[in-house]
């Protein structure tokens, strides 16, 4: 069997990167792990706006070097007509292009798609945005919770008070931007092969975010059963998937959704037979449940399910998911992220170690750090 890690999928693949901030950098960051050579353009002076938060590792922030590990700096002016036409080699050597402004910001700088493809009739161009190219809301301003909230997303996602809860990561960002990026930009790749020609990829966060809704939107459309947060299935409405507090104020997971699995937690708990037919009066159920996990503490139940094969878990810490013996068996945190002699768990990122370089460690670059290939 041959070794793929000699010849990495993506080794030989260029891409110019003009985004900033998350979706379009991670999604890079993903194509570089695999073994594209990412060339990232940046404003002189300041550079990509991430570089500036804290907390710093090295002269830029941590969060910067993570999501840009392993890539090159070009510090330009995209204003400067000169500095662009110095541009004009590289993209004609380019196989992907990845930008993030709103719509006909890179048309008006001459660098849009009509005019790439005129130099580059091969190029894959990506614009990622919130809203898409077309639209009444193309041109809006927003953020990751703006395009959760349209979606309809966040109206599931309830606290005790009935509020939306502001979500605890970036789900437009990574699930509607960078992975629906990264997966159009490879079938681009795989349709240039047999046409020979590049095309432009329309990439809306929010509209990608319907992917995740599936279940909400058949329920409403085959059975006008519209969700609500605290009263379906994955919404807190059933006793076997919730999150239930216990005895020192740590929380459980529990999701037995399985009859086979619900049995195995009702005995481990130890919950009376009047409540374990849930269909019977969900509520009264998971009061029951909740009841009984209050009688013990997080490190009780934890050493009570190991072994016991019934969906349910300790909530962890993020200082105890860095430090899970099963993460680190597998290797996720085995590769860093280097600045000034030191190093940090670099980004995991969803790339099958059998496309990635064996090297562990690598740096981020400094601002401009590359600006001797421009011509």
């Amino acid at each position: 069997m041959p070794n793929i890690n000699a010849q990495q999928p993506l080794a030989g693949i260029k891409v110019l990167d003009f985004s900033t901030l998350l979706p379009g950098p991670l999604a890079t960051l993903i194509l570089a792990e695999a073994g594209a050579e990412v060339i990232k353009i940046e404003r002189p002076g300041r550079g990509d706006e991430m570089r500036s938060y804290r907390p710093k590792f090295g002269a830029d922030s941590v969060n910067f070097a993570m999501l840009n590990r392993g890539k090159k700096s070009l510090a330009v002016d995209l204003k400067d007509a000169k500095v662009r036409k110095q541009l004009v080699p590289l993209i004609q050597e380019a196989d992907v292009v990845v930008e993030q402004f709103r719509p006909g910001v890179m048309d008006r700088l001459g660098l849009g798609y009509d005019a790439m493809n005129a130099m580059n009739p091969r190029i894959i161009y990506c614009a990622i945005t919130g809203y898409g190219q077309t639209g009444p809301r193309a041109d809006v301003a927003a953020h990751d919770i703006n395009y959760v909230a349209e979606s309809g997303m966040l109206s599931l996602a309830a606290g005790e008070d009935g509020a939306p809860i502001v979500p605890p990561a970036l789900i437009a960002d990574i699930g509607g931007g960078t992975y629906p990026a990264v997966i159009n930009i490879l079938l681009a790749l795989r349709a240039r092969d047999a046409s020979g020609t590049g095309c432009k990829l329309d990439i809306a966060m929010g509209d990608n975010l319907f992917t995740f809704l599936y279940w909400a939107m058949g329920n409403g459309l085959a059975a006008g059963e519209w969700p609500k947060p605290g009263g379906d299935l994955v919404t807190g409405g059933s006793p076997r998937f919730f999150v239930y507090r216990t005895r020192d104020d740590r929380f459980v997971a529990a999701a037995p959704l399985e009859q086979k699995f619900w049995e195995k937690f009702c005995d481990a708990i130890q919950l009376e037979a009047v409540f374990r037919d849930d269909a019977k009066d969900a509520a009264a159920t998971k009061r029951a449940v909740a009841k009984r996990m209050r009688e013990k503490t997080a490190a009780e139940w934890q050493a009570l399910f190991v072994g016991k094969d019934l969906c349910s878990c300790v909530v962890a810490t993020m200082q105890e998911a860095l430090d899970d013996p099963h993460f680190k068996a597998r290797g996720v945190f085995s590769r860093k992220v280097t600045a000034d002699g030191k190093s940090v768990i670099a980004l995991p990122v969803p790339v099958d170690n059998a496309f990635r370089k064996a090297n562990i460690e690598a740096g981020y670059p400094a601002l401009g750090s590359d600006n001797g290939i421009l011509k």
